[in-house]
């Protein structure tokens, strides 16, 4: 997951370069597909906006998009946690190049490459 933390400087900008956070959760479901959508769902919900009490200016934590999902076996421990903290050049605007389309996700792609039946 990529997450960003934008500054609104007012009068429609935002900073150019911004703090973000790469996070990895562990999310229970029956498919890739379901998977998916509980990431999404659990993005937005950590959404939230800084008054700026330090800054002259508001400030968000804001969900960029889904940078991969991957199907976890056995070989992970439940209490496995890892995240990144990098600045990035204008993430949000440049959701395209930095996110990639969901049927590219890993697990989604397995998924389908598992579920089509074999051309006779």
């Amino acid at each position: 997951m990529l997450f960003q933390y934008r500054a609104d400087l007012g009068d429609g900008r935002s900073n150019v370069m911004r703090r973000c956070e790469e996070r990895i959760i562990v999310i229970s479901a029956k498919n890739a597909s379901l998977a998916l959508r509980k990431a999404k769902a659990y993005g937005k919900k950590k959404e939230m906006k800084f008054d700026g009490s330090e800054t002259s200016y508001p400030n968000y934590f804001e969900f960029v998009g889904i940078t991969d999902l991957l199907e976890l076996g056995i070989e992970t421990d439940p209490e496995e946690v890892w995240y990144n903290i990098v600045t990035l050049k204008q993430p949000s605007e440049r959701r395209d190049t930095l996110i990639p389309q969901e049927s590219q996700l890993n697990a989604i792609f397995l998924e389908r490459q598992k579920n089509q039946k074999p051309n006779k």
